[in-house]
């Protein structure tokens, strides 16, 4: 791996028009694998209520979440696959394979039968489908970011290889713009008919995208650093061995992991995919109300990308990279809290003037988390209170009782105690837990069936001091909103702008591919693409809606401290060898 002097310009190639169109192409292809991708991030709420029935709301919505990241946590399989493939045979022959896998995953997903109809087969060949899309997107990123920087001109990585990392934020907003379009009423579908059954439109679209990305895909030629190692005979024949099995490649991988990708990861997936599943299931903003403004955020910001990419081949990828880290543990935090007060200022009050307070026996709460749907969470009084509270999505305190002492909620301090399922057993049990659900979280009213009377709704405790069921639109201050759902896509575009040409300048060409799609993949997959079910469960678990901030801050300010030690700065370094 060479490396010029700080004050010399590297030769290099200069891209000629022709091959700036081709990146274009290549760009344009990846973008189509990232709408098909996080399509289903977009979709959750609805695919668990398709697919997972049967479960209690909280443990749905968190299955529904691992299913999403099903997909994550084969993309390092994929990258070992097919960056193989791409250092030993070709970027341009992997590029085909990725998105033909990608398109007819996600089409597929479009055509599949519903819980209500095949029963469990119908979850199953969601994750196998969900675990193909992941395998062809670990192939995809490491060839794509390799062959967009060994085109660019010299001083101009990190600009060009940019138009690769927007495509990931224009994958998402594509896919919100097309959700949001066909669960308007404007098209004649609207909400219950997109939660029944238009939520399959925008997977069948993919099969449009597959066409035109193929089409796109097939006008590519081949990288011409990789032309000329082959023509040399310089290509590696074991690039596996090569880039994990020899000390001084892996070590390069370690540091690219720590000191950069690992805090990248999750504040790309807080910033872009966490804030919106906070914006629909902790303050109850209306889906089509929370994809509109996360979408305005995200148009405002994706220039940025551009911004930071081109800046870092000024000023180095290294400081705008760690900045960003910085910036993100300091205010996360303040952040979401802002979020909750313009969007659901109600709840905002209600938390401060009347908050919620759990005391219980800890050896008695479990998790609320159920992934087997055989937990009727009422074998405590801790678990009775906690999962009327979790159905509601409120967010309380948690204070340790004497041990065998019955779980109490306080709201705004007036006091309830759980039922003893020590003492209630059978049918008495379950109209006790009803009646104090009822008490506390209130009861929804029921329309009345031939000549059955209709059951008038009960108001609980919870909203008679103020807990909203729904955030009223009217009050939301949506400018506010986008301000702040722009600031967090920023930081992803401070720490994601930069990171590609970046990995491509710390490896040397013949293991390239492999060596920087491993560790990418395992931040991006697995820290990254797990923190909404992580951050959920850990919000299930300790009842405070915030409390899921922890893991994106610790991981931001570990990368940060590990970055300012380690990482090496490479804008200057020849990415030729």
């Amino acid at each position: 791996m060479a490396t010029s002097p700080p004050d010399a310009t590297p030769r290099h190639h200069e891209a000629t028009r022709s091959e700036k169109l081709v990146i274009t192409a290549s760009s344009l292809g990846t973008v189509f694998e990232w709408y098909d991708f996080y399509l289903y991030g977009l979709l959750t709420t609805i695919i668990a209520a398709q697919f997972l029935t049967g479960l209690n709301p909280t443990t749905s919505f968190i299955m529904a979440l691992l299913v999403f990241a099903a997909g994550f946590l084969v993309r390092p399989f994929g990258a070992l696959v097919f960056g193989r493939i791409g250092d030993m045979v070709g970027r341009r022959y992997t590029f085909i394979i990725t998105l033909l896998v990608m398109g007819l995953s996600t089409f597929l997903v479009g055509c599949l039968p519903t819980y209500k109809t095949a029963g469990v087969a119908a979850p199953i060949l969601l994750v196998v489908l969900r675990m193909f899309q992941g395998l062809a997107l670990g192939g995809e990123y490491g060839g794509a970011a390799t062959y967009v920087a060994e085109h660019a001109p010299e001083g101009k990585r990190g600009f060009y290889t940019s138009w690769i990392q927007i495509t990931a934020t224009a994958g998402l907003a594509m896919a919100l713009l097309i959700v949001i379009t066909v669960r308007s009423p404007v098209t004649g579908v609207g909400e219950a008919a997109f939660a029944d059954w238009g939520w399959r439109i925008p997977y069948l679209l993919s099969g449009l995208f597959l066409a035109l990305g193929l089409w796109l895909r097939l006008k590519l030629h081949e990288s011409p650093v990789f032309k000329k190692m082959k023509a040399e005979g310089t290509a590696s024949k074991a690039p596996l061995t090569e880039a994990f099995g020899r000390w001084g490649n892996l070590k390069i991988v370690l540091i690219a992991f720590f000191g950069a990708i690992a805090g990248q990861a999750v504040i790309w997936y807080t910033g872009q995919l966490y804030a919106l599943y906070f914006l629909e299931k902790m303050l109850k903003v209306d889906g089509l109300t929370a994809n509109t403004l996360a979408i305005t955020a995200l148009v405002l910001a994706t220039p940025f990308f551009l911004v930071f990419g081109w800046l870092s081949d000024k000023v180095g990828r290294k400081p705008i990279i760690l900045t960003g880290c910085a910036l993100a543990t300091l205010t996360l935090f303040p952040v979401f809290h802002a979020l909750t007060s313009a969007a659901n200022p109600a709840l905002a009050r209600a938390l401060a003037s009347a908050p919620v307070t759990v005391a219980a026996d800890p050896a008695e709460c479990s998790s609320q988390f159920d992934p087997v749907g055989q937990n009727k969470f009422d074998a405590t009084s801790c678990d009775i209170v906690k999962n009327a509270l979790a159905k509601a999505g409120v967010n309380y305190e948690n204070v340790a009782a004497a041990p065998g002492t019955l779980a109490t909620i306080t709201i705004g301090g007036k006091q309830f105690t759980a039922p003893d399922p020590r003492q209630v057993t059978g049918d008495a049990r379950k109209t006790a837990i009803a009646a104090f659900t009822a008490q506390v979280v209130g009861v929804p009213a029921v329309p009345a069936k031939g000549d059955a009377a209709a059951r008038p709704a009960v108001t609980g405790e919870l909203a008679k001091v103020g807990y909203p069921t729904r955030a009223d639109p009217a009050a939301i201050n949506k400018p506010l909103v986008v301000a702040l759902l722009f600031y967090l896509v920023l930081l992803v575009t401070m720490v994601y702008g930069p990171i590609a040409a970046m990995l491509v300048e710390l490896f040397p060409s013949r293991i390239r591919y492999t060596s920087m799609s491993l560790p990418y993949h395992i931040g991006n997959g697995w820290l990254g693409g797990l923190l909404p079910a992580i951050g959920f469960a850990m919000v299930a678990a300790n009842g405070n809606i915030y409390y899921g901030f922890w893991y994106p801050v610790v991981v931001a300010a570990a990368t940060l401290v590990f970055g300012l030690f380690f990482l090496p700065e490479t804008f200057r370094r020849d990415v030729d060898g």
